[in-house]
């Protein structure tokens, strides 16, 4: 029995190793707090970092400065007056241009080519007759420069509705009215200079030209077929003054070769303004139409050769010789007017007659061979 009794001595044995898990336990969980406090030292790189970061916000301060340098060439530019200064001569070169192209300078050579007509019917030629011609072509050219800048200040509402005259300077507004308005002052000036200096009262057919042109600016160029015959008496008077101041007589036959080719001119302009831009910009063109102007230029045209060879014929101042080389030019003469004719009705041009004379080679050619035929029997008239 007491054998028995002893036996529990080897069950406390069995209870010991409990104490063993425990002792695991402890150590694998001191190490990991240990961690933790280990951890804590990690948030020092995050101290580094934030030295790094500061450097990334040094590109936009570098880019502040370099935006700062764009500024810096108006800087530059604008202590320099020298370039905002050189507009202005340009702009006065230019006002200039525009103020020479109001006086249209590629129409003196109507004058030109009309007023020096009187000499056919002076025998014999001296140089008192050519100054005299030269001194009729400048008081026409004042007088027909002033008659320009007025008649453009009075169309530029009209202009502006033209597709090629709206780039006329007043019309485009280049040449303020102003400035058109001093010009026109100035030019009358010169042309008053004209007639007080030149011989008394002989200035009278440049006189009646400037009546009918302002009679013209103030309304009759609204009246159809009255605007085209005054435009063409225009040129009788050229032929008139330069008649009177060379001391000639007038050739009805040229005077009226001269009246029908300007005519013919004149409405042949009008045809190609109702092809081009219509019938707005011109109220004389509502009393127009396609079909009665080309009846009108064929009726002028035939007027003006038939006026031309007998004129030729009849009242030209030319030896036996001469008149035979003078009437060779007659088949120019018919071949000019037929060329235009090409140009305005088949071509739709002819708006401009110096632009025909000097551009379009066929014309060009014939009236050099006119003007040499010309020449050849003036000089055999007067050896």
């Amino acid at each position: 029995m007491d054998i028995t009794r002893s036996s529990p001595a080897p069950m406390r044995v069995v209870t010991a190793p409990p104490e063993a898990p425990d002792l695991t336990v402890l150590p694998a969980a001191v190490p990991l707090e240990a961690v933790l406090p280990a951890a804590v030292p990690v948030p020092g790189p995050p101290e580094v970092v934030p030295p790094a970061a500061v450097p990334l916000l040094e590109p936009p301060e570098i880019v502040l400065p370099a935006a700062a340098p764009l500024p810096g060439p108006p800087e530059a530019a604008a202590p320099g007056p020298v370039p905002s200064s050189a507009p202005p001569p340009a702009a006065d070169r230019g006002l200039l241009r525009d103020l020479l192209a109001l006086v249209r300078p590629g129409q003196w050579v109507k004058n030109l080519a009309v007023v020096p007509l009187a000499l056919l019917d002076v025998r014999p030629w001296h140089l008192g007759a050519f100054g005299q011609i030269g001194w009729a072509v400048l008081g026409f050219t004042l007088a027909s420069a002033l008659v320009y800048v007025v008649n453009d200040l009075a169309d530029r509402e009209r202009d502006r509705l033209h597709p090629v005259k709206r780039n006329r300077p007043i019309a485009s507004g280049r040449v303020s009215t102003t400035a058109a308005t001093v010009l026109a002052g100035l030019i009358a000036a010169s042309l008053t200079c004209w007639a007080v200096a030149g011989p008394a009262w002989l200035w009278w057919p440049t006189a009646l030209y400037l009546a009918l042109s302002v009679a013209y600016s103030q309304g009759l160029k609204h009246v159809p077929l009255v605007d085209a015959f005054i435009v063409a008496s225009g040129f009788v008077l050229r032929l008139v003054q330069g008649a009177l101041l060379v001391g000639g007589r007038i050739s009805e036959w040229l005077a009226l070769c001269v009246f029908a080719l300007c005519l013919m001119l004149a409405l042949g302009k009008r045809r190609h303004e109702m092809t081009a831009a219509g019938r707005a910009h011109r109220p004389a063109l509502r009393g127009y139409t396609l079909a009665f102007l080309d009846h009108l230029v064929v009726l002028v045209a035939v007027l003006t050769a038939v006026s031309y060879v007998l004129y030729l014929r009849d009242d030209a101042a030319l030896a036996a010789g001469a008149s035979f080389v003078t009437l060779l030019s007659a088949p120019c003469a018919v071949f000019g007017l037929a060329r235009y004719l090409q140009l305005l009705l088949v071509e739709e041009g002819g708006a401009n007659p110096v632009h025909v004379l000097f551009r379009d080679r066929a014309t060009l050619v014939n009236a050099t061979l006119w003007a040499v035929l010309v020449s050849v029997a003036l000089l055999l008239s007067r050896l």
